[in-house]
């Protein structure tokens, strides 16, 4: 497959395999992402939307098949890898230490020195704070100070710390887990925006989510799978109540855009 130079996808999974023991978790699955597009994934449980970005996020490795970053095969032994090549993935549980303060979990693992005594290093608090802040501002997250303990923010605050520290170091990708699950409605708007925002400053995203409500709202575009395998990639479009019944028809098996003929075995 070939493409223009616009047109090359900052991601493309080809025929990505996942089989764990008996259970095939993905069956042959193609995703292209492209820059500046809000991609809503989304399944019942066990439809492999974990499993295909954990692939892409390096936390497994496919059985079979191929991931391009802009174009280039890439293979990842495991996340770091991954995230060396700019995927970035938000988890459900927000993976913040809570005992730290706001830049220090912006920072965490990138921590940035100032200098070096022998194998002792002397973290350079102000630097990573004045980015932080930087950062805040940026992509408009609120907090008191970035020297507040995390453990103290809310929910929605939380969420929003770990999306900008998923973004602080040039990710291509930023893949969201469930980014509005058990968030109050004010938080969830709050969230959105800010995957809003991520897009009008040139950010590639992909959302997993049960909120069909909030796919709508900031996706471009939806690919929906059932039982390991695509079977819907459309445009976001129409209104709520049609788009709801048509990505339920697809969950339920009603609608598959790719039978079982085309789809590889």
């Amino acid at each position: 497959m070939e493409y223009t130079a616009q047109k090359i996808p900052v991601i493309e999974m080809r025929n990505i395999k996942k089989h764990f023991g008996a259970v095939q978790a993905l069956r042959g699955v193609d995703l292209t992402l492209y820059q500046n597009e809000v991609m809503g994934l989304v399944g019942d449980n066990a439809a492999g939307k974990s499993t295909l970005m954990k692939v892409l996020s390096g936390a497994y490795i496919p059985d079979e098949g191929e991931i391009f970053i802009q174009g280039e095969p890439t293979h990842f032994a495991n996340p770091m890898d991954a995230r060396r090549k700019g995927i970035e993935m938000v988890y459900q549980d927000y993976a913040l230490a809570n005992n730290l303060d706001v830049a220090a979990n912006v920072f965490l693992g990138r921590e940035v020195v100032s200098l070096k005594l022998g194998p002792i290093g002397v973290m350079d608090y102000h630097y990573m704070e004045q980015e932080t802040i930087s950062l805040l501002d940026r992509l408009k997250i609120n907090v008191s100070s970035v020297q507040q303990k995390v453990e103290r923010l809310s929910g929605g605050q939380r969420q929003a710390v770990a999306i900008a520290r998923a973004t602080a170091f040039d990710a291509k990708v930023i893949i969201m887990d469930e980014p509005t699950a058990a968030l109050s409605v004010a938080a969830i708007e709050k969230v959105l925006t800010l995957v809003k925002e991520l897009k009008a400053q040139g950010s590639s995203i992909i959302i997993i989510s049960h909120r069909l409500e909030d796919i709508y709202h900031v996706s471009d575009r939806m690919i929906v799978l059932r039982q390991g395998r695509k079977v819907s990639d459309s445009p976001v479009e129409g209104d709520i109540h049609e788009f709801r019944e048509r990505v339920v028809a697809y969950m339920i098996g009603a609608r598959d855009d790719f039978s079982e003929k085309t789809a590889r075995a």
